[in-house]
């Protein structure tokens, strides 16, 4: 295929924007190349700048889990925006999706919008701060809950040290409040909290990683969390801004049968428009202004063009019972028949899968954190990535990142792409 126009918009993009993107990933870094520039997309395709068009699997990351332009929320967004785009007033479509939100996911009676998953994170750790009067955090190596200095941290050298900053502008003093922990790892969980005793005010995880490939929580690990978080009177915050109402109707609490005290929400909750928020019992939300001390705020929050769009998602999935079983049913053929193919080439792999969330890892290791994560063969995965990508095949460019796919996507469709990953193999 020719990425000509895309080339050329990277150069022009290059000099006004940082790198040439407005979010890392899109840059190739992982994979080399010029980034595909999107002009437009519909159901299962994205179509570039240069005319090509790709099967996609990322789903913008997630939100687009019913096809992309999906007319229901189309709709909905341009009826919205004939009334107005935003008042910086409460609208009835804030309650309507927060009583839909509620009806649906498990162990939540109130519900705050904000504009990003990384907002709806960094409130949810300091409502967690104020309900239990301590300031420490737990956060997991490879998940990752948006750029907030908190959440930028990596280990120190020991096994229960202090976090240090993982990226310049984050401040030792914000460092030393996170504590870093290893996916999968109960024991080292518990041996972080012995190290810390009574300071730590929450726990936050992705329940299903995300960005570390797709990593599925161990039998049992989740559990001893919530064990762990009663008896230590800690809170358990799961970040669901990539699960929530994708691998199902409630998302990993309903799925995985684990009761979190916070729950964080993006994509899939607006439809594909910017937003994010975080829900939990009244007793814990009431502490939020206007209603408690805890402050937080945004003028755009709850804009009604998001809402309108979210609402019709939600309403989309509430009203499909077969939804989730055919998103299943098409990541179980992908994942099957990629797996034989490699395997009949002697291609050594791991293949993880959740719901309609899975990954590609080049390694002859069991993917169950990062730093089995990082073992994988990158420069494999950069053949397999741009193999595809010239066939007409548009995965995450980053083996750290998860495939999403969605409703659109057809049986065709993965047969086509198990024909296309056929040819790639014979090179890799």
């Amino acid at each position: 295929m020719l990425y000509q126009r895309s080339s050329a918009l990277f150069i022009e993009a290059n000099k006004v924007i940082p790198g040439g993107v407005n979010s890392p990933v899109r840059a190739f870094k992982s994979v080399g190349g010029t980034p595909i520039f999107a002009k437009k997309a519909k159901g299962a395709y994205i179509y570039d700048e240069d005319g090509n068009r790709f099967i996609d699997y990322i789903s913008s990351w997630g939100p687009m889990l019913l096809g992309h332009a999906y007319a229901p929320v189309v709709d909905a967004v341009m009826e919205t925006a004939k009334m107005g785009t935003s008042f910086g007033m409460p609208t009835a479509l804030e309650t309507d999706i927060a009583k839909m939100a509620i009806s649906m996911v498990p162990h939540i009676d109130m519900i705050r919008f904000v504009n990003s998953g990384t907002e709806a994170c960094m409130s949810a750790i300091r409502l967690a701060r104020a309900y239990t009067e301590k300031d420490k955090i737990i956060k997991f190596a490879g998940c990752y809950h948006g750029h907030s200095d908190a959440f930028l941290i990596e280990a120190g050298s020991g096994a229960v040290t202090f976090g240090s900053p993982n990226s310049p502008g984050v401040t030792q003093g914000t460092a030393k409040d996170t504590l870093l922990a290893r996916y999968n790892d109960l024991h080292h969980v518990e041996e972080v909290i012995a190290a810390n005793p009574n300071s730590i005010a929450a726990i936050i995880i992705e329940p299903v990683a995300g960005n570390m490939g797709c990593i599925s929580p161990a039998p049992g690990f989740l559990g001893g969390l919530r064990q762990l978080c009663d008896k230590h009177q800690i809170l358990l915050v799961f970040d669901e801004v990539m699960t929530g109402f994708r691998l199902s109707r409630g998302g990993a609490q309903e799925v995985l049968s684990i009761r979190a005290d916070i729950v964080c929400f993006g994509k899939v909750i607006g439809g594909g428009l910017p937003v994010g928020a975080f829900a939990g019992r009244t007793e814990i939300m009431k502490l939020l202004a206007p209603t408690g001390p805890v402050y937080q705020a945004g003028t755009l929050s709850g804009n009604p063009l998001a809402m309108a769009a979210g609402l019709a998602m939600l309403k989309a999935i509430d009203k499909d019972k077969d939804l989730f079983h055919r998103l299943q049913h098409k990541a179980e053929l992908l994942e099957t028949g990629i797996s034989s193919i490699l395997t009949s080439h002697n291609i050594t792999h791991q293949i993880n899968r959740f719901g309609s969330m899975l990954s590609v890892h080049f390694t002859d290791e069991p993917v169950t954190d990062f730093e089995s994560a990082a073992k994988g063969n990158n420069a494999q995965f950069r053949k397999f990535f741009h193999g595809l990508l010239d066939r007409g095949v548009y995965l995450p460019p980053s083996a750290f990142e998860s495939w999403f796919l969605n409703d659109a996507l057809s049986i065709e469709d993965v047969n086509f792409t198990l024909d296309q990953v056929a040819q790639v193999a014979k090179n890799l």
